[in-house]
């Protein structure tokens, strides 16, 4: 992979943490566990793709849809785990 072509998926995911963010609210904690989500579920479904040799949505050598995929599984996986509460009785 090229530095461009990780640099676009770097502000890709980006993108996503931070519109996720937005779209659910949170503090700064929360702004940081989103970008986190959004980077590790996009590069998993980069590195998912490449190996499997899928091509689906690319972008150069960017697989955009299983790396969008996953980006907004992780989020929403993440989401839904931040909401348990920890101090019931």
């Amino acid at each position: 992979m090229t530095l461009p072509a990780f640099l676009l998926g770097l502000l890709i995911s980006t993108l996503y943490g931070a519109l996720f963010h937005l779209w659910r609210g949170g503090g700064f904690g929360r702004l940081i566990l989103y970008l986190i989500l959004g980077w590790l579920g996009f590069w998993t479904g980069q590195a998912l793709a490449s190996g499997l040799g899928l091509t689906f949505l690319s972008l150069g050598q960017i697989h955009l849809g299983m790396a969008t995929i996953f980006s907004l599984l992780f989020l929403f996986i993440g989401y839904w785990l931040s909401l348990i509460d920890r101090n019931q009785k």
